[in-house]
């Protein structure tokens, strides 16, 4: 029983991972630019097939790396020509766009590379399980704890300690005197953009060794980010983070108990959080008036 749920636990926060990593790109964007992007999920499974279409070329390694970027590259072409007509406007406006994006992304990926689940390879190495009493730690998990904690340490570095980062974070908070102050908005929203969706695109990459790859790949994790960046808490970054760490956990652990609600736990678990603190667990006050 102590090892199923330790399989579990650690299953848990295997995917609350991947639900940070997405809900950080989210909140980068929604903080910054006011859009709740719903085709972030149709980014993450862009990621993940431009690096199955690389692998010939450049192997698992060169896919990881090249893929994120390629993905970053077309989210800053999308921002630019279409994301950026919605600014200012009414919420419904970029909640109409990013939804029918979503389909669009969607219906891509299924044409250019099937409707039908491909195998995703890891290397050999990777696949092997480090022990016989714990066979779930496989170097493939572990390495994705560390690169996903390698990379949200990477984020706040940039947002704390180089100068876009630190206008990202102005911008957050007032946007019209960082404006005022002679920064070019559009770029700074350009290159935010751009950031957010490189971390959705890496999340693919990542998910696809994991999960294998579909069209859909992205759907299953868009949501569940969403919840994250609401228990989490609005303008909050590292309450993301956590948001995210603790409904995959709590997911994991309800799959031991009652599989079945293992979904409708993260639901319940934002609905207690709003009841009990609405701004989320490390959110800021008043930054949903």
């Amino acid at each position: 029983m102590a090892q199923l749920i330790l399989f579990n636990v650690f299953n848990g926060l295997i995917i609350g991972a991947f639900y940070a990593l997405m809900a950080l790109g989210l909140s980068l964007i929604v903080n910054l630019s006011g859009v709740i992007n719903f085709a972030h999920g149709g980014f993450l499974a862009l990621g993940a097939y431009l690096a199955y279409s690389l692998m010939p070329l450049f192997g698992f390694w060169g896919g990881l790396v090249v893929a994120p970027l390629l993905t970053a590259a077309i989210g800053l072409v999308v921002e630019r020509v279409l994301i950026r007509r919605v600014y200012g406007r009414d919420p419904l406006y970029s909640l109409l766009l990013t939804f029918g994006l979503a389909y669009i992304l969607e219906d891509v990926t299924r044409y250019i590379w099937g409707a039908q689940s491909l195998p995703y390879p890891i290397p050999a190495a990777l696949a092997r399980p480090w022990s016989t009493q714990f066979f779930f730690l496989t170097g493939y998990r572990l390495f994705m704890v560390a690169l996903v904690a390698a990379a949200v340490g990477g984020l706040f570095f940039v947002l704390g300690r180089t100068r876009l980062g630190m206008r990202i974070r102005a911008g957050t908070l007032d946007l019209e005197t960082v404006s005022a102050l002679g920064v070019n908005v559009r770029v700074l929203r350009n290159l935010n953009f751009g950031l957010g969706i490189y971390l959705a695109g890496l999340a693919g990459v990542l998910a696809a060794g994991m999960l294998g790859l579909q069209p859909t790949i992205g759907t299953s994790l868009i949501m569940p980010s969403f919840v994250a960046i609401i228990v989490g808490g609005l303008g909050s970054l590292p309450g993301t983070l956590l948001g995210g760490l603790l409904i995959g956990v709590a997911s994991g652990l309800t799959t031991v108990f009652a599989p079945s609600a293992s979904e409708a736990v993260i639901y319940a678990m934002m609905g207690v959080v709003l009841l009990v603190r609405p701004r989320g667990l490390l959110g800021e006050e008043g930054r949903l008036k």
